[in-house]
């Protein structure tokens, strides 16, 4: 209900700028250029958790970029998530292009479109799988901040020829405790075997093309890590399931897995800057 009012509420009445407060316009386009504008960067926190995936984020977490999101996240600026969709996109271009960041590299291009060529020459599809709030912080919000942006990233993505589609898959098999005020080991131990692919979720995540968690933001980088953990846990049991069925005489499968193997990226909002600074030596 309120997330439905906040739309509502967003379209009769007057705003300010998500990212520098200009009144009458929920992002100007000074706002909108440095969030959407940005060229993405591979990122890594330090020290890097055990199991995350290649990250890319669209633009480093400081001034309107951290403005706009905590706006959207906490305030319900619910009108900044087309934006901040078209941030996420841009940082889902980067991770399907496979960008590495290298020392002299100026990053993914800007923009969307133009990624992963399947054979044929075919684009090949993309499946976003948002990092799951918690309940009580949905409640507390009125809706889920990731899940919001990464089905206007996908929007964003089909508009650009990409088959792309949102795949909200996991969920909190725990309690959690508030991240906030942990440092990077406690919430690796907060969030271990916190997360699990919904039932039904791994046949979902079956099938051609690539597998990209997404949030908004990314601090510590353990969050996407358990987020991988649990999506990579479906498919060895997946393989574990075909070994035990392959035929003792001819040594062939009889049933055929999807997704073995599946590679799995990640694409975020905003890091924080010192993230970007990637080639540590």
């Amino acid at each position: 209900m309120r997330g439905w009012w906040q739309d509502l509420t967003d379209l009769v009445l007057p705003t300010e700028c998500g990212g520098c407060g200009r009144p009458r316009t929920a992002l100007c386009d000074e706002c909108r250029a440095a969030l959407c504008g940005a060229v993405p960067r591979r990122v890594r926190p330090e020290p890097e958790p055990p199991g995350l995936p290649v990250v890319f984020a669209a633009v480093p977490y400081e001034d309107a970029a951290r403005a706009v999101l905590l706006a959207h996240k906490e305030r319900g600026a619910l009108g900044l998530a087309g934006s901040l969709g078209v941030a996420l996109a841009g940082a889902v271009c980067a991770v399907l292009r496979g960008e590495s960041g290298a020392r002299g590299d100026t990053g993914a291009r800007s923009g969307v479109g133009g990624t992963q060529d399947g054979p044929q020459g075919r684009v090949m599809p993309v499946s976003l799988v948002p990092v799951p709030s918690s309940r009580a912080a949905v409640r507390a919000r009125g809706h889920d901040p990731a899940r919001r942006i990464a089905f206007a990233a996908a929007g964003e993505l089909r508009r650009a020829g990409i088959p792309a589609r949102v795949l909200a898959v996991l969920r909190q098999r725990r309690a959690v405790a508030d991240q906030s005020g942990l440092d990077s080991r406690q919430r690796q131990a907060n969030l271990a075997g916190a997360l699990e692919v919904t039932a039904g979720g791994g046949r979902l995540l079956g099938g051609d093309g690539r597998v990209v968690v997404v949030d908004d933001l990314m601090t510590t980088g353990a969050s996407l890590a358990e987020a991988t953990r649990a999506l990579r846990a479906v498919h060895t049991e997946k393989n574990r399931a075909a070994e035990a069925l392959r035929d003792p005489v001819s040594g062939v499968a009889r049933r055929s897995v999807s997704g073995r193997g599946k590679a799995i990226g990640a694409a975020v909002v905003a890091a924080p800057p010192d993230s970007f600074e990637i080639n540590r030596n």
